[in-house]
């Protein structure tokens, strides 16, 4: 009965290892979720403090959610889309009103940005390390930092996830065959539209991402290419070109009108605003609403940076020329648009009116920047990566020499691993580690010669003192982004209890209107919109100057309630110069206000 059967060598039955995810990659994940996790918190604590602009984008998602209305640009404007407002519908519709439901879609934002920003960089031949740097970069969050990424204002959050997807589509699309391209071309197309009608802040990514596109791809944009990337670009534009027809607007008049109005700014208040002030406070290196001086030390280094990296980038295609082919042009190539496009973006914000007029609050401007961000850095982390990687390079290559000579002996491989495994020297303890890596293992195994060609030196070995001293300098750079962006990051932790502090009071002043009974009432900008918000429209507020005169209502239905109202109330913040002048109407005449005093605000009612 068991002459069938036959023993299986023991060798035939070997154990599988269970895969786990390499350090830097885990090191990014934790540090992704760190950076994730402490916008949540501050989401929490009500930071950063929110304000009528974000309130507007609130009404906006409440009058979708109940069908009153879907706007397709921010109220009071012929710019600036609304998809803030569609993705937290949904959400205002199942929980009412509240800031929270707003940051959630934009908190979703910035977490996809991480991925993308990460997954970028490995695609444009950054080793794991390198991508955890960046992710740990981008996982700091200075006070105009997390501004731009979590209110929902209009077209911030959304900027530069989008923008770190066009360059991994660009990626693709140069990569790939020409039959899995045609939905690479359509998501192209569709995020480009979408990004146009949200906010063009973005368009010279677009311009330099989609010129590569050209240059690379013209024969397949000639044909069916061109065609579903038209239509898909057309799609996403679509609300903005049909509002643009319907109501004869020209949304490009108003987007120049939005950098700045009034008097031209000086030409070195703006280069003051945009080339001092606005690459700092762009990459999260200031304190919330100011620039130390010490703090502006990235305004130096960036134009350096930036050149020296496009001057890489367009070395590596000269260097490369030869080859359509070669592994390196795509990476190359995209890393340039990406600093071409950052370039675009700055310069653009540099003949602005806002960089002179309002440098600190207008820098927002600048937060696409942060696209650029795996381009950006490479330079530094080439210099820097022979430093990081000498301890352990002898190591690595002694390992994978011993590998060589397997693959290249004429004696039975299974012979030699024996005595690999079986051997105490400390470079076989890193043999699991060599055969497992992606830059290790048979696949890649290095060539006996090009190994003896190193001549011994250990790979990742400076040169000579010149890469030594570029090395400890790109390392001194990389260290004072770190801790400049963590020291920046504690400032705005540091006020989170005031901004939480503020936002109590504001519900404070909610809750008394409603024990008051009032319904409508008279504010400045920055009270009405976000009064009307929080109270899910129970209370409509009209805007006044502070001479109380009418002011700018991006709601003009809500004035004409206000006005039909003779018991119309009056809101100010305590001790603005509304609230001053409203106290002049204090009195015992029968004509006078009352005044109901809350933590904060002063509520003036008429006396009846």
């Amino acid at each position: 009965m068991t002459a069938g059967v036959r023993e299986e060598p023991r060798e035939a039955v070997r154990p599988r290892t269970p895969r786990r995810l390499p350090l830097p990659t885990l090191l990014a994940l934790l540090v992704g979720f760190a950076g994730v996790g402490y916008r949540l918190a501050l989401l929490f604590a009500d930071a950063p403090p929110t304000n009528s602009d974000e309130a507007t984008m609130g009404l906006a998602a409440l009058h979708i959610a109940r069908g009153d209305g879907f706007p397709v640009w921010f109220y009071g404007q012929a710019y600036m889309g609304t998809l803030e407002a569609y993705l937290a519908a949904p959400l205002v519709a199942l929980a009412g009103p509240s800031v929270l439901v707003l940051r959630v879609p934009t908190l979703t934002l910035y977490a996809l940005f991480l991925l993308l920003s990460w997954r970028l960089t490995r695609r444009l031949g950054g080793d794991r390390w390198y991508a955890l740097l960046v992710v740990a970069v981008l996982a700091l969050g200075a006070d105009r930092v997390v501004k731009n990424q979590l209110i929902a204002g209009g077209g911030y959050p959304e900027l530069n996830p989008a923008g770190a997807a066009l360059a991994l589509l660009t990626v693709g699309l140069c990569v790939t065959g020409a039959g899995a391209r045609l939905p690479r071309w359509a998501a192209w197309g569709l995020i480009s539209g979408v990004l146009l009608w949200v906010d063009p802040l973005i368009l010279p990514y677009v311009l330099t991402l989609g010129a590569l596109l050209v240059a690379r791809r013209w024969r397949e944009l000639a044909g069916r290419a061109g065609v579903v990337l038209a239509g898909a670009l057309l799609l996403g534009a679509a609300p903005m070109l049909v509002d643009s027809i319907r109501h004869g607007r020209n949304p490009v008049t108003a987007v120049l009108a939005a950098g700045g109005t009034g008097t031209p700014a000086d030409w070195a208040d703006r280069l003051h605003g945009a080339l001092v002030l606005g690459p700092p406070l762009a990459m999260g290196f200031c304190s919330p609403g100011r620039c130390a001086t010490w703090q502006l030390w990235w305004a130096v280094v960036f134009p350096v940076l930036l050149v020296l990296a496009a001057f890489t980038a367009w070395h590596t295609l000269r260097r490369t020329s030869g080859g359509q082919g070669s592994p390196e042009r795509v990476p190359a190539g995209v890393r340039l648009a990406l600093l071409g496009g950052a370039a675009g973006v700055l310069g653009a914000y540099a003949v602005s009116n806002a960089a002179g007029q309002t440098p600190i609050e207008s820098s927002r401007y600048l937060s696409c920047l942060a696209v650029a961000v795996p381009a950006l850095l490479w330079p530094l982390w080439q210099a820097a990566r022979p430093l990081v990687a000498h301890p352990f390079a002898a190591r690595r290559l002694t390992a994978r020499r011993q590998l060589a000579e397997v693959a290249a002996s004429d004696r039975p491989a299974e012979g030699q691993l024996g005595e690999v495994a079986a051997s105490d020297r400390p470079a076989e303890r890193q043999f699991a580690e060599v055969a497992a890596s992606e830059e290790g293992g048979y696949r890649h195994l290095p060539e006996v010669e090009s190994i003896k060609a190193a001549g011994g030196r250990p790979a990742g070995r400076p040169a000579g003192r010149r890469a030594r001293m570029a090395a400890v300098g790109a390392l001194a750079v990389i260290a004072g982004v770190l801790g400049t962006g963590v020291a920046a990051t504690v400032d705005v932790v540091r006020t989170a209890a005031d901004v939480h502090a503020e936002a109590d009071r504001h519900r404070s002043l909610v809750d008394t209107l409603g024990a008051l009974d009032v319904r409508n009432v008279r504010g400045g900008y920055w009270t009405c919109n976000r009064l009307t918000y929080a109270t899910g429209e129970n209370v409509l507020c009209a805007v006044v100057d502070d001479d109380l005169t009418p002011g700018f209502d991006r709601l003009p239905a809500y004035r004409r309630e206000v006005s039909a109202d003779p018991g119309t109330a009056w809101v100010a913040p305590a001790g603005s110069p509304l609230a001053a002048r409203l106290d002049e109407r204090l009195g015992a005449e029968s004509d006078a206000l009352d005044v109901v005093a809350v933590a904060g605000w002063r509520i003036y009612l008429p006396r009846r």
